[in-house]
Formats: C-alpha cells, sequence, structure tokens
C-alpha cells in the first residue's frame, strides 16, 4: 500500500509526467481529469498509466467502478454505495466527516483519503481537521487512512500518528 499519493486534476496537467517521474517508487496516484471529455480523458488516463508503470505506482480511476474495469485501473477512488460494486477492485473514498466514513466502510473501502488535514485550494474556506479531530476519525475507518488537504512531507510529520498510513498531495507532489 503506497505511502504516498498524487491527486490529479486540471492545475497539475502541464507538468503531470515530471511529477509522476518524481514520485517515490512505488506510489500512487488517483487520475481525476474530470475536466476532460471521456475521449480526451481517457487519452490522458493510458500516458499517466504508462509513466507510473516505469515507476512501479498504482493509478486508481476517480469514477465509477465499471470505468475502473474498463481501463483497467488498479482500483477506483470514488463514494460507492454498494459493496457489490466495486467487487474485484482496491476501492478508495474521499472522507470528511463520520457520516462519510460509515458509508465507506459499508462500501468495502479499503483507503481512506481523509481531509482536509490543513487549508487547501481544493477547498477554500473549509475549516481544517484539529490533530484530534483526526485521530477520532482515523480510529473509525476499516482501512489505511492517508491525510489529505494542504499536505506536504513535513506536514505529513507533524501529524500522522499510529492510525494513519500516508499522505496526499495536487500541489506539494509538483
Amino acid at each position: 500500500m503506497p505511502q504516498i499519493w498524487l491527486f490529479t486534476d486540471q492545475r497539475n496537467d502541464d507538468r503531470l509526467e515530471r511529477s509522476i517521474l518524481r514520485l517515490p517508487r512505488g506510489s500512487g496516484i488517483i487520475f481525476r481529469h474530470y475536466h476532460l471529455d471521456e475521449a480526451s480523458r481517457r487519452k490522458r488516463f493510458e500516458t499517466v498509466k504508462k509513466f507510473a508503470r516505469r515507476r512501479g505506482h498504482i493509478v486508481f480511476l476517480a469514477g465509477s467502478p465499471a470505468l475502473a474495469r474498463l481501463w483497467r485501473a488498479d482500483g477506483v477512488h470514488g463514494r460507492a454505495s454498494r459493496r457489490f460494486l466495486t467487487r474485484g477492485l482496491v476501492h478508495s473514498a474521499p472522507v470528511h466527516n463520520i457520516r462519510e466514513i460509515h458509508q465507506a466502510n459499508r462500501a468495502g473501502a479499503a483507503i481512506y483519503f481523509l481531509s482536509p488535514i490543513f487549508a487547501t485550494r481544493s477547498h477554500p474556506g473549509q475549516r481544517p481537521l484539529n490533530p484530534l479531530e483526526v485521530r477520532r476519525l482515523a480510529a473509525l475507518c476499516n482501512g489505511a487512512v492517508i491525510l489529505l488537504g494542504g499536505m506536504n512531507q513535513n506536514r505529513y510529520r507533524s501529524r500522522k500518528n499510529q492510525l494513519t498510513h500516508g499522505w496526499a498531495a495536487i500541489d506539494a507532489l509538483n
């Protein structure tokens, strides 16, 4: 299970290949690129997957489990409502509160991206979770907890605990 994860989107697209090659070997990538039409998104996904394989990274597709299977992603990222939908795929879920954690537990998520840990451009104005909230919420997750939201290596070191497995970012890994 990777400890470092890169989330892709329109903000980091122009330097994405370089970022992928600079990630520590065996990292994880959550491919989003929602801004593209389906054909362009598929083409971009294939390019990202090719670069990721060179470094031993895994690539999850943010979207439906059916699409993740069709595109041969290593896993699926999103809020699946039922466990049977993600059968045969490693499932990661974004979680921000107790309700979303319970939903992800019911859906059989293996990885929980808990956020926001710090202020982030992705969710402007949203109050970051304090260290006590992070511990309390992480304890409810039935899988690996990855900290997300304004994260970088130093911030992860300051917030990690025995309940957290790693960290993820968009900007800090570019």
